[in-house]
């Protein structure tokens, strides 16, 4: 019996169409000169048009919610340059959280819980969230307040050097407890 996974792909950049020239389908725009920033006021479209081709540029909706839609006179090429590379910039300052995880059981000893406390202190230092976890295993299943004590147990200890957050509080989903915390 063979197993088939989805392979995840990566998030393709969603690609902003801005209407320019020919392409604009609204009556009347408010128009604005981006190289003197002036307002031209409001203008059919194929008068800002012809404005854009007297200037020898193009005329780009910058801002089609409003009512009526902004328009700038704007050489394009540049304009899209520039909206590209703003997003990377965003891109690149944006951080992502990760939620790592601690597992835990209900036989713990302390130096092992003093391994995980470590554990989740790095984790939290690099701006990560925490999973703490306890998957219960055959009679443990009937003492889910045992795995809930140890759970608070490594929170409270984590707590005395790190000051934590507890962003999830201790939930049962069948034969597992989870928490999850992050830095405060």
């Amino acid at each position: 019996m063979r197993i088939s996974r989805k392979k995840r792909r990566p998030q393709q950049q969603q690609r902003v169409i801005y209407p320019v020239n020919e392409r604009i389908r609204e009556p009347e725009l408010r128009v604005i000169v981006d190289d003197t920033g002036e307002h031209l006021g409001i203008l059919k479209t194929p008068d800002a048009l012809t404005a854009a081709k007297e200037l020898k540029l193009d005329l780009v909706v910058v801002q089609p919610k409003t009512e009526p839609p902004i328009a700038k006179i704007i050489d394009f090429g540049r304009y899209k340059y520039e909206k590209e590379k703003e997003a990377k910039a965003q891109r690149t300052n944006a951080k992502t959280v990760e939620v790592k995880g601690v597992r835990l059981s209900t036989r713990i000893g302390d130096h092992d819980l003093n391994v995980r406390k470590d554990q989740a202190k790095k984790f939290m230092e690099k701006g990560n969230k925490v999973k703490v976890e306890i998957i219960l295993r055959g009679r443990e299943k009937r003492h889910g307040d045992v795995a809930a004590q140890v759970i608070q147990r490594f929170m409270t200890e984590l707590n005395l050097e790190v000051p934590i957050k507890i962003e999830q509080p201790v939930t049962r989903q069948g034969g597992q407890l989870t928490s999850i915390i992050a830095k405060a």
